[in-house]
């Protein structure tokens, strides 16, 4: 099976990525991989369906590039593929420096606003004081 990562676009390889880790059962079973290579069998012993749901599972993953196949005698392990979630991490990062931005922006305004804030209650606060002064030299006690 030819992945539909590989001679694709790059925006039809991020479309093919995230469709395929939409899923949680394909996000759990890289997860696995990630630790080795694995049977299907060995992939199914943790899920709560059956191989044949396994194996559709593996085909999306495989399509997408994410994972292949391998040849160890009568088995066909399956392995984690790197490439692919690189690229998603690469494109998500741009998104990550963006909004790291946003919220370093973000914190010089709040911190703005609380020196604004502050200023005004001491300025409150000097008033005040300064009104009980005035009273207290008058003779008024309030």
């Amino acid at each position: 099976m030819e992945p539909l990562g590989y001679g694709r676009a790059p925006a039809e390889r991020l479309d093919a990525t995230f469709a395929a880790l939409a899923d949680p059962t394909r996000r759990a079973i890289l997860a696995r991989l990630a630790s080795g290579q694995a049977s299907v069998t060995q992939l199914t012993e943790p899920f709560a369906i059956s191989q044949a749901a396994v194996s559709k599972h593996l085909k999306v993953l495989e399509r997408a590039g994410l994972i292949s196949q391998g040849r160890d005698a009568q088995r066909r392990p399956r392995r984690l593929e790197a490439k692919p979630l690189a690229e998603a991490t690469g494109w998500l990062e741009r998104y990550r420096r963006f909004w790291e931005g946003s919220f370093q922006h973000l914190d010089v305004v709040l911190d703005e606003l609380k020196a604004i804030e502050n200023k005004q209650t001491r300025t409150v606060r000097h008033q005040k004081r300064d009104t009980s002064k005035r009273n207290v030299r008058r003779g008024d006690r309030r």
